[in-house]
């Protein structure tokens, strides 16, 4: 329900300083990063953890910037195809689980929340979110005890070969059961969330001075090495080997 126009909270909203917004708020919420994109998925606004992340030290630098001036270029069509998706639909997307940078510049799964933000007319003008590490979500997802029993196995044993079946026996749900409280939870399958912990082990190792692509496919239970490839790159954006050489090089500087 809109408003009315003469509300002490639109009178409120409408008086707040330019550069005195809500969203700094969030710079004191360790781990929290906020955003705001506008229709040419342009950031227009972005809290300190955010754009400490790429190494920016005041949003200023990171005004007018996209995703694929920040991110590899498969990354970034992920997060332009759920903007574009949010703001063709003025659906929300909400605990998507996806790769983002972490403080040490090395992908890391994150929970992510994605809003359409409205002008005073209820018309879109663009995109907001948030993110937060699935560690420092642990806590909110406590509702789910069991999936989060089952999470612990998998972080446990994805190197291992891991059965669906022998997963949802391990917390008394289904199968069906299971995999719909993943999708409710995380917005993927069980399947899906351990190659997602695979290929975030797999970017650490590749760190490893020494350390080679066969090798760490073969440790991290991928059949062989072009498996590790497709699935790698599709969760990336890079190639394994684009990857070495891009951290390395970068290491090196």
């Amino acid at each position: 329900m809109a408003l009315p126009p003469d509300s002490s909270r639109t009178r409120f909203l409408r008086s707040i300083a330019a550069d005195n917004q809500f969203y700094a708020l969030l710079d004191f919420l360790p781990g929290v990063t906020f955003f705001a994109k506008d229709l040419d998925y342009r950031f227009v606004c972005a809290n300190k953890e955010f754009y400490d992340r790429f190494g920016f030290s005041s949003e200023a630098e990171i005004i007018g910037k996209n995703d694929f001036d920040l991110f590899p270029p498969r990354l970034a069509e992920n997060f332009r195809r759920d903007d574009e998706e949010i703001i063709t639909t003025g659906k929300s997307k909400i605990n998507i689980v996806e790769l983002f940078f972490n403080q040490q510049g090395i992908p890391d799964w994150f929970i992510t929340n994605k809003l359409p933000a409205y002008d005073e007319e209820r018309r879109i003008i663009g995109v907001m979110g948030s993110t937060q590490s699935y560690e420092g979500k642990k806590q909110i997802l406590q509702p789910y005890l069991q999936i989060d029993r089952a999470v612990g196995y998998i972080r446990e044993h994805f190197r291992q070969r891991i059965s669906v079946e022998d997963l949802a026996s391990l917390v008394h749900l289904s199968p069906r059961q299971l995999h719909r409280k993943f999708v409710e939870t995380f917005g993927s399958s069980p399947q899906a969330f351990i190659m997602k912990l695979r290929i975030q082990a797999a970017c650490e190792a590749l760190q490893q001075e020494g350390s080679t692509i066969s090798e760490v496919a073969r440790e991290l239970g991928f059949c062989d090495q072009s498996s590790f490839t497709q699935h790698f790159q599709k969760h990336v954006g890079l190639t394994p080997l684009k990857y070495l050489r891009q951290f390395r090089l970068v290491r090196a500087v």
